[in-house]
């Protein structure tokens, strides 16, 4: 059986989409009406090192047995699918036109799955820990989500890394870490069985008779994707330096011990919510592949960049750290750092 997937983004989200598309799945690519054009003139490509390869392959949506097509909000029915990615940033859902199709979407009850790094506030109230009045202060429109049922969303730990390359058209995305897609289970049966179908056909592509990375994987624990908060803080956040951001080895590595406490002190806040130590990514682990991330992180360039808005997940793990009864001095500081290298970029926008 053929899943027809609707995902808003076509940057990040074409990762997910290629995915689906090679293992024989439908795909339809939320975006700007021109970028919607040229995905539907010349489809995408993906560049991803298969392992043992020393260089990046080329995959192209016109080669794959799923059919791809992209359109601009206000041409969707979401009636039409069968599951729904969220994979644009944050701040994007306030635009006019995605929010009216989010409301389509939460009233036609369609089941979402998150690869952003920011939770959808439905996803965070499935953990009974979490305050919502108090973490929806870190969202950039809480409205957004008033409409969704929290049972029809789950989150996916979005650990691959891949950016558009800045000389190439916006139908390209390369990948810099083909890791793993972690998902926490839906609170449905047969929303789970759907997802286990696409995991499992994902598992059986190959390329050229090659295993091809980034797959799939599926989990019982609500607290699997939030290992990504740890990393967030400890690299991706701590890169915002203004408009000069560094890479995420830099802001691991030019402290190793500072890092260590960052992303323990983060740990500790998923346990303290219920997170069993095998939900969550090692240190040593994490630490090793950021020595390959030679780039600043997303919210970085987008900073340096100009936005008046990133996604706030610093905020986030902040409020709820406190909510618990526990502050830190290291996260306080980098969520004042971005506090203020928004404040700068809304000022010079004025």
């Amino acid at each position: 059986m053929a899943y027809n997937i609707l995902i808003l983004g076509a940057s990040y989200g074409s990762l997910l989409g290629t995915k689906f598309l090679m293992a024989g799945h439908d795909v339809t690519l939320v975006c700007r009406q021109a970028t919607a054009g040229l995905i539907n003139t010349e489809g995408t490509e993906v560049r991803i090192k298969l392992r043992g390869e020393d260089a990046h392959r080329s995959v192209f949506s016109k080669d794959l047995p799923g059919k791809l097509n992209a359109k601009a909000p206000e041409h969707v029915d979401p009636a039409d699918y069968d599951l729904v990615g969220l994979a644009m940033q944050e701040p994007q859902y306030s635009n006019h036109t995605i929010r009216m199709l989010m409301v389509k979407i939460a009233e036609a009850r369609i089941p979402c799955l998150s690869i952003m790094n920011m939770p959808p506030l439905p996803y965070l109230g499935r953990i009974p820990g979490i305050d919502i009045s108090k973490a929806e202060i870190a969202s950039s429109n809480p409205a957004v989500w008033e409409r969704f049922d929290p049972s029809l969303m789950t989150l996916c730990s979005p650990d691959p890394q891949a950016f558009r390359p800045p000389e190439e058209k916006p139908n390209v995305l390369h990948v810099g870490l083909p890791t793993n897609f972690k998902a926490a289970a839906f609170s449905d049966a047969g929303h789970n069985s759907m997802l286990k179908k696409l995991a499992e056909d994902i598992d059986a592509v190959r390329l050229e008779g090659n295993d091809v990375p980034v797959k799939l994987r599926i989990h019982d624990s609500l607290f699997v994707p939030l290992a990504k908060w740890s990393m967030l803080l400890t690299g991706n956040y701590r890169c915002v330096r203004g408009d000069n951001p560094i890479p995420i080895r830099d802001a691991v590595h030019s402290n190793l011990s500072a890092s260590q406490s960052i992303y323990a002190h983060v740990d500790g806040i998923a346990r303290q919510l219920g997170a069993d130590p095998s939900d969550q990514v090692p240190f040593d682990k994490y630490a090793k592949a950021a020595e390959g991330l030679l780039k600043p992180s997303s919210v970085a360039r987008a900073i340096a960049a100009g936005a008046p808005e990133v996604e706030r997940v610093d905020k986030l793990v902040q409020l709820i750290g406190q909510s618990l009864g526990m502050d830190n001095d290291a996260v306080n500081e980098t969520v004042a750092t971005v506090d203020r290298c928004l404040a700068e970029n809304r000022q010079a926008s004025v």
